[in-house]
């Protein structure tokens, strides 16, 4: 290097002079730091002039023991704080340097049968511990993969995980002992792409999903969990067929979700397409989901969640809840659902709350949904503050969650049931402030028109309102 080749240049005098240099510099920055110290007493040193020694000194500390780069330094002018900052750019520079880890060179075979999961877990480790960015990259092809957890925190500055070929689940779910199929926990500026296909291969395990009956059913796996992910995004994969659901976001801030193609029939049980708690500022756009349940739901914690373009269907529509089962639940808040479309889903836009009591009431609050065009909706706007999917439910109690400050703006299509708008909300904590305006919901196949249902409702309504409102 250029300033190792300066040092080889210098004699034992030079050396001598430059060791002279440096100990005048040293007494100079004395010197410097005493008339700081004395402008700081009598309140007349400028900001920028403590900046500036301050960063001389970190530099000749950092310096201190590097003889090549004092000498050449000091020969070309620069002085130690542009040596300094010659040096951390060189160190920027390293850091952002990046590396692909293809898993076929740590042993990854695609013949669809052979578990590859040491393979991938080999390929992640080293890339968690690059110094730079990092890829994990899977080519075309069609991997089986166990049950598997990639673990940050990582050392690489941003993670990438891209998926070209097709992942399979093994199909029995008496081969899991976990709540997920793929895991990505404490991971920073993670982004999950690549066109690829993940295969949760559920068929086989929907026959076992009873839940909707037995309230103690076992939980069958998601395919993808992200707990934890900061700074996150999740773009242009395909997910079919989970055992489960197919995303979760748990725990996580700032993610954003693009592109998205998932599905599943529309009778696989609890296949919800993307689940949202205790996370903040999750973004979904352009994703087209069909399913067997809710195509989104927003549960316990979720905060500052915006939905854009949004295909659903079939389905169980946009959901926020369930909430308001247990003690410990988090407020809901900031919701966004924009842009829509629900195409023979069961419900379109539902809040659903259990009846039962809790110790500390739950929130709700503030949601927006503008610009919904429904194809054939069974409930397209529902609030059921009395959920109780396995109709065991005695609902003598109230439900404990508080409802506020939404609006339904420009909802237009048709509804399959008699009911268009049902507002069914608790008598303990009735919902308050609920906006509805622009509202054009019809029959499915044009006659009659739809009703408009509600009960211990307050808010208002303006604009068209197809069916009438009731909301007093």
């Amino acid at each position: 290097m250029e300033l190792e080749a300066s040092l080889a240049e210098e004699n034992g005098n030079e050396r001598q002079k430059t060791t002279a240099r440096r100990q005048q510099s040293s007494r100079s920055g004395g010197q410097r730091n005493s008339q700081l110290q004395s402008l700081g007493e009598e309140g007349q040193a400028t900001s920028e002039m403590r900046e500036t020694i301050t960063a001389e000194q970190k530099g000749r500390r950092r310096l201190e023991k590097n003889w090549t780069l004092v000498a050449a330094a000091e020969r070309d002018g620069v002085g130690l704080l542009g040596v300094w900052r010659r040096l951390d750019r060189e160190q920027e520079k390293a850091r952002l340097e990046s590396k692909v880890f293809n898993v076929k060179s740590y042993g990854a075979v695609a013949n669809g049968n052979t578990d590859n999961s040491v393979a991938f877990l080999k390929a992640w480790n080293d890339a968690c511990n690059w110094n730079g960015k990092a890829q994990v990259f899977i080519p075309k092809g069609t991997y089986m993969l166990n049950s598997i957890v990639f673990k940050g925190p990582c050392k690489a500055f941003r993670m990438g995980f891209v998926i070209k070929g097709i992942l399979k689940a093994p199909p029995y779910p008496s081969l899991f002992n976990t709540d997920k199929w793929i895991g990505f926990l404490y991971v920073n500026k993670l982004t999950l792409s690549g066109g690829g296909t993940l295969d949760g291969q559920g068929a086989s395990s929907w026959p076992h999903n009873n839940c909707n009956k037995d309230p103690h059913c076992p939980t069958l796996p998601i395919t993808v969990r992200f707990d934890f992910i900061n700074n996150g995004k999740i773009h242009d994969l395909k997910s079919i067929n989970p055992k489960g659901g197919h995303f979760m976001i748990f725990g996580s801030e700032n993610v954003k979700l693009e592109r998205l193609k998932i599905s599943a029939p529309g009778d696989s049980p609890n296949t919800d397409g993307i689940k949202i708690g205790e996370s903040n500022n999750i973004n979904i756009t352009s994703a087209t989901i069909a399913t067997g349940d809710d195509c989104i739901a927003m549960i316990s914690g979720a905060k500052n969640i915006t939905i854009f373009g949004v295909h659903c269907g079939p389905g169980h529509g946009i959901s926020v809840g369930s909430l308001g089962k247990n003690d410990g639940e988090k407020d809901v808040q900031n919701i966004v659902v924009k842009n829509c479309t629900f195409s023979g889903t069961s419900n379109g836009l539902r809040i659903k709350t259990w009846a039962a009591s809790l110790s500390k009431p739950l929130r709700a609050s503030n949601f927006l949904f503008q610009d919904i065009f429904m194809d054939k909706v069974f409930s397209p706007i529902i609030i059921d503050q009395a959920y109780c999917p396995s109709h065991g439910c005695s609902n003598q109690v109230a439900s404990s969650v508080q409802i506020s400050d939404v609006t339904y703006k420009n909802i237009k299509g048709s509804g399959s049931s008699e009911i268009g708008v049902e507002l069914n909300c608790s008598k303990r904590k009735p919902c308050q402030n609920i906006t509805r305006v622009d509202i054009n919901l019809r029959p499915y196949g044009g006659k009659g028109q739809l009703k408009s249902l509600s009960s211990f409702v307050n808010g208002a309504c303006y604009g068209q309102q197809i069916p009438p409102s009731c909301v007093g």
